[in-house]
């Protein structure tokens, strides 16, 4: 079977079965999108935001690079960041990084790959900044996965350092930006205890007056 036909013929099937169960289902998704999350997560195609949070389309907006990277010249991200924000009125931002990501991974090594090393740069920088504490790690494995857990920490920093939402703050919006990470193997997210709900947690250099 071509790929084209296949593909087409799951859609149809997969509409079929949510018109048998809501039939007003995607009458209201046409209708609006009032998603409270925003999420922020890998490219890799085992980490699906809406399956793993059980939420349905229409629930949660998404945006997804290689190793959920927040970086402060990319437009892209920027982009979503201030439509999620500015007028989806998200109230949650959720960067979720998983184990063993690729990414990090290739970061942490010293292989040429090619346009993708000009990325993987915002990484070793994490990396840099937090090296004795990946370097204590006992195994590769260890290693990886703290960097992994790292890299999330890292780019929720980088969210809060936004103008759009430090200004969302400012004007009083509700708005609390997460740091979470995935596991592929048991397919349990982990909260890493990172949560900031407004500008007084972020430290005063990146502070907007």
């Amino acid at each position: 079977m071509e790929i084209d036909e296949k593909l087409f013929e799951q859609n149809r099937a997969w509409a079929e079965r949510i018109k048998r169960e809501d039939p007003a289902f995607f009458q209201r998704l046409s209708e609006q999108q009032s998603p409270e999350i925003l999420w922020i997560g890998c490219s890799d195609s085992r980490v699906p935001a809406n399956q793993l949070l059980k939420l349905a389309p229409g629930e949660v907006f998404v945006h997804r690079n290689i190793a959920n990277v927040v970086v402060h010249t990319d437009l892209n991200c920027l982009s979503v960041i201030q439509y999620a924000v500015e007028v989806l009125k998200v109230r949650h931002i959720i960067v979720c990084g998983h184990y063993g990501c690729g990414g990090v991974e290739a970061a942490l090594g010293n292989q040429e790959f090619g346009l993708i090393d000009n990325w993987l740069r915002h990484i070793k920088d994490v990396y840099r900044f937090h090296k004795a504490k990946v370097d204590e790690c006992q195994t590769p494995r260890q290693k990886l996965n703290r960097m992994c857990e790292l890299n999330v920490i890292e780019q929720v920093a980088n969210v809060c350092h936004t103008t759009i939402v430090q200004k969302a703050w400012k004007g009083g919006q509700q708005l609390s930006v997460h740091g979470w990470i995935y596991s592929i193997e048991d397919g349990i997210l982990k909260d890493l205890a990172v949560r900031v709900n407004g500008n007084e947690a972020i430290e005063e250099i990146h502070r907007m007056q």
